[in-house]
């Protein structure tokens, strides 16, 4: 099975019902938009894609939509499940131009964590993103990015703006605005940790406690 072809068959019946009656039968509906044309409903075989998506790198690739005999090169765009069991409910595919730039969530991938200098002296590993939006051209959508743990030392982070990214690939965080340099990953000492989360507990805390005072106050008039 090659991971990134997607095989589709044309949906005819539209609507709610139309739906579950193709979820019964072990099909998942689908659409393929964008590119300059017309939107197709489609139906996928729940087995296959369901084994397709378990690779992370299905929803950060370049993929092959075949409907019939036309293919369509297209990306991921949203997955919606059932909350309660998990299940592929409908996927959403937009077709894409070799020649035109694409916006991407790609994954981070945490690199020699268990050798990170801040974790050897006790520090404490905190992941504050797990993926990035990123825009290039197709041809160089990178299916994930590397986040170099092993000098990180305790009490430093690592920010988006010191990322290692392919060549034609940028942020898209950064390019909107180049001041939100935020942190995907720290290393904090354990005491420090503890102190800070002791405060969000106490102020959770005391906004439970206002309101609780003031229906008390009322009540006393």
């Amino acid at each position: 099975m090659n991971e990134f072809e997607v095989v589709a068959r044309p949906r005819t019946e539209l609507g709610t019902n139309a739906s579950r009656r193709l979820r019964r039968e072990g099909q998942v509906p689908a659409i393929l938009y964008g590119g300059g044309k017309d939107p197709i409903p489609l139906s996928l075989e729940e087995n296959r894609i369901r084994k397709q998506i378990e690779n992370e790198a299905f929803a950060a690739h370049v993929l092959t939509v075949k409907v019939d005999d036309e293919e369509s090169q297209a990306v991921l765009k949203s997955v919606h499940r059932d909350p309660a069991t998990e299940r592929v409910l409908h996927m959403d595919f937009q077709r894409i131009s070799a020649e035109s730039e694409i916006h991407m969530n790609v994954p981070l991938h945490f690199m020699n964590e268990e050798i990170c200098t801040g974790k050897k002296a006790g520090g404490i590993i905190t992941h504050l993103l797990v993926e990035v939006e990123v825009g290039c051209l197709p041809r160089d959508l990178p299916e994930y990015v590397e986040v170099d743990m092993a000098a990180l030392d305790v009490g430093e982070s690592v920010h988006l703006s010191e990322l290692v990214l392919p060549e034609g690939v940028r942020l898209m965080v950064l390019a909107h605005n180049p001041d939100n340099d935020q942190p995907v990953v720290s290393v904090q000492h354990p005491q420090k940790l503890e102190a800070v989360e002791g405060e969000a507990d106490g102020e959770e805390g005391a906004e439970a406690e206002a309101p609780a005072a003031a229906e008390s106050g009322a009540g006393e008039g």
